[in-house]
Formats: C-alpha cells, structure tokens, sequence
C-alpha cells in the first residue's frame, strides 16, 4: 500500500492522526519528569534552555536522516534561510523558551489544557491576516467556550491552590508564539516543503535555545543516565514522529476533517499527567477540558455552504 492509500484509509488516517496527537499529549509529562530526573529547578532556565535545545536539534536531525534516507533532497537552500529563521524564532525559540519556563512553575494538567489554546490564538491572527478567514459567531462561540476552560482549571481548589500565575502566563504566551510560527509556517509552505520547514526551523531554533543554556550554564552540565538520556530521544522522536504522522495525513486529507482531532491533544496530556505524575484530576479540571476540547471542535467545525439562488 503506497502512501496516499494509507493515509486516505479510514483507519489510516485514524491511526495517524490518534498517533500524533498521543504523542504530542506525552511532552508534557516527560517534560515534567525530565526536570524531575535531571533535578532541573523552575529558576534554572539555563538547563532548561539547553535541554530544550538538545530535543529540538536531535528531532531536526532525525527528520533530514528520515528523508534523506527516502532520497528526499534535503540541502538547505541559501535563499530560503531567512524565513526560515523568522519561523524557528516563534515555533521552536520563542514558543519553547516561554513553554519549558512555564511548564516548571505549573502542572502537566494545565499544561495540556492550556495548549489546546494554540488553535484560538491561530484563529485570531487569522483574521488580522488573511481577508477570507475572519472571525464568525460560530468562531467566537468556540473562542469563548475555550477560554472559559483555561479559566476553570485554574481555578483554585481547596489545599490545591494552582490559581492562574507566572506558569500559565508563560504556557499562554508560548502557545501565542506557537499560533503566530504556524502561520508563518503556512506561508512559508507556499514555496517550501513542510517538511524541509520543520527540520530546518527545529534545527536553527534549537541553536537559539542551546546558544542560551551554554552561555548560562555550558555545553555539558547534566549527568545522564540512561533513563534522563532515553527521556530526551524519546522528546525529540515524538516531535519528529508526530510531525511526519500530521503532516502526511494533512497533506491528503481536507483540513477541516483531519483538524478536529487536535481536540485529543489536552485529552491525553491530561491522562497521561494524571498516570505518570500521579496528578489529581479534580472536577473542575474534567470542566475545564471539557470545555476547551468543545470549543476545539466548534472553531474546527466547517462552515456549511449557502444554496445560491
């Protein structure tokens, strides 16, 4: 079965797109555990810059070894390095500089939610940037019933005083950053492959992020183990995995029914957060995603055609 038949399959593009955002969904955890195993404390940005850095430069590489190896041509090409430069500075630099600092002073619960967000911040500029994308009524339901999610599961609760602070301030602005890349993404994807975007902007933002740690803190200051070190591939090969899932069923699919499964991205950053950081999942919590995963679905929903005549 060649590509195309694969990832136009029902179960293929089930598959792939379960796939990704399983694997997107786990970041967060694995970033907690991580500063966890690593003793990374939320003060110490310098090792959290540099950890950052080493993920999204091993995902970069393992993408253009990927496709290399498929005898895709993947040689960076002079006239294409400043926008991609000016897309690595907001998906991978920026977004991951606020992310990792956020994601120390907050949970894997609200994190996962927090970055069901990405696709809201998108709409909006959106509508700023392109004339035949505005915001409609159906839009602006789905944005408030969002956001009134993001403000549920920060509601504090009892002796789990989480509240809304710097952490999900920061979660906030990284997935805004996020949002802004993805459109540049989109189009730069004009005159680029994605793929060439991706690997490309992960490794020349990930310089960014190292440059950063190794001026703080140095090249080399953690002292891997096995499990600290199997931690790290397994964070770049899920944002490289999870990229090549997306993208492939993207490009065979209609946006708009492939897009809704974005929704599955906090639903399993909150499962797995709850399994393997042992968080409680109080009931504002299940509010609260519930209510960011419907305004998902709602911004998501496609538009139904007028009948002419």
């Amino acid at each position: 079965m060649d590509a195309q038949k694969f990832f136009t399959h029902p179960l293929g593009i089930i598959g792939s797109a379960v796939g990704a955002t399983i694997l997107w969904g786990s970041a967060f955890p694995f970033i907690k555990m991580s500063y966890s195993m690593m003793d990374i404390q939320p003060n110490e940005i310098g090792e959290q810059m540099l950890f950052a850095g080493y993920r999204f430069f091993l995902a970069g590489l393992l993408i253009l070894s990927v496709f290399f190896l498929l005898g895709r041509n993947m040689k960076l090409r002079k006239e294409t390095i400043l926008p991609i430069v000016k897309i690595g500075a907001f998906q991978t630099f920026l977004q991951y500089i606020l992310f990792y600092i956020g994601l120390s002073y907050s949970t894997g619960i609200q994190g996962s939610i927090i970055a069901g967000t990405t696709s809201f911040f998108q709409i909006v500029f959106a509508h700023f940037l392109y004339p035949d994308d505005k915001i409609n009524r159906l839009k602006t339901m789905g944005l408030i019933v969002g956001f009134t999610g993001v403000i549920f599961v920060n509601i504090p609760r009892g002796d789990y005083e989480v509240g809304f602070g710097i952490g999900e301030i920061l979660l906030l602005f990284a997935m805004m950053a996020g949002a802004f890349g993805n459109i540049l993404s989109r189009n730069g994807s004009r005159h680029m492959e994605v793929i060439y975007i991706t690997a490309y902007q992960m490794l020349l933002g990930s310089f960014g992020l190292i440059l950063i740690g190794g001026v703080s803190v140095g090249l080399m200051p953690f002292d891997f183990d096995w499990a600290s070190a199997l931690i790290l591939f397994y964070l770049a090969f899920l944002s490289a995995a999870g990229f090549i899932l997306w993208n492939n069923v993207m490009k065979y699919n209609q946006v708009g029914k492939v897009s809704l499964y974005l929704f599955l991205v906090p639903v399993f950053g909150v499962m797995l957060s709850s399994i393997l950081l042992k968080e409680q999942l109080y009931f504002l919590v299940l509010i609260g995603l519930a209510l960011v995963v419907a305004g998902i679905l709602i911004v998501n929903k496609p538009q139904r055609k007028k009948a002419k005549g």
